[in-house]
């Protein structure tokens, strides 16, 4: 199971690559479930991608929200 850090830190990695410090722990953990990989740029500057996997998990997350979100809404 991921922590609020780690879904924050994949999210990052989807909208904002640049901002996510490649070689922390953070990093390390997503790798290691292999939600995201490091790619190096033509610079030789190393920047991380979500995987396949990463996306998928990230796609079951919003479509959790969306549905939670309608359920608020309904009970109103």
């Amino acid at each position: 199971m991921l922590s609020p850090h780690e879904i924050s830190t994949l999210l990052l990695v989807q909208r904002s690559p640049h901002q996510v410090e490649v070689f922390g722990q953070l990093a390390a953990r997503l790798r290691q479930e292999a939600l995201v990989e490091i790619t190096r740029l033509p610079t030789g500057v190393p920047m991380p991608l979500l995987t396949q996997k990463g996306q998928d998990v990230l796609k079951r997350l919003d479509a959790l929200w969306k549905l939670r979100s309608n359920e608020a809404e309904a009970s109103e």
